[in-house]
């Protein structure tokens, strides 16, 4: 028998092969959706997660960049914060207990999330422009939330260390914030126009602020 599978690829290889992966689900989630004949927010929600939870494992080995943080802010700005935080807790706990490694540092990562889940919600009306989302102001929060998601998460460190290690953490940890920070804007330059689209054709009337602006417009 051959054993066509029995080769290794190189870390470079492995991860371009993993951002295709990534590419064809985010065609096929957009191409999907224009096929479905009723709006269905939840089906949508579901897919959105599912998302979230590959683009986590997939970019893995690229440090601290991801497509979680910016996927969350658009659920809290077209959602609002409650289906952000749902979105935030089964992202975290999904990821961390079956491929990436559970522990008390999984609370406070449900808790990053849902802090830039619930700024997405309230500031929904500066970030939705005559019905359409606001990409540059999106970047400047999605920038900011990556600082905040990483130090809200490096906080889990005074669990078993003193107040003074944390702001040596947080120093030796910059670089990779600004990997986060960067990732994001280029994310917010990918995924915030289609995604913020699919979202708007599949609104939850009842999600308050978040969507009564792009109701309105």
């Amino acid at each position: 028998m051959y054993d066509f599978h029995n080769f290794a690829l190189t870390p470079m290889q492995d991860l371009i092969v993993n951002i295709t992966i990534l590419s064809l689900l985010v065609l096929a989630i957009l191409r999907a959706e224009r096929r479905m004949e009723t709006s269905s927010p939840f089906a949508i929600l579901a897919i959105i997660t599912l998302f979230c939870v590959a683009g986590r494992i997939l970019l893995d080995p690229i440090p601290n960049v991801q497509p979680v943080t910016v996927t969350i802010i658009l659920v809290g700005i077209f959602y609002g914060a409650p289906w952000a935080i749902a979105v935030s807790g089964i992202v975290a706990l999904s990821t961390n207990m079956i491929f990436l490694g559970h522990g008390p540092w999984t609370l406070f990562q449900v808790i990053g999330w849902a802090t830039v889940g619930v700024a997405g919600s309230i500031f929904a009306e500066k970030l939705i422009v005559d019905g359409r989302i606001a990409v540059g102001r999106l970047m400047v929060l999605a920038a900011v939330s990556a600082f905040a998601f990483d130090w809200i998460v490096s906080t889990s460190i005074l669990l078993n260390h003193d107040f003074s290690t944390l702001l040596t953490y947080l120093a030796n940890g910059i670089v990779f914030d600004m990997y986060h920070a960067a990732g994001n804007v280029a994310f917010v330059a990918w995924l915030a126009n289609p995604f913020s689209h699919l979202m708007l054709r599949h609104k939850i009337a009842s999600s308050g602020r978040a969507v009564s602006e792009v109701v309105t417009n």
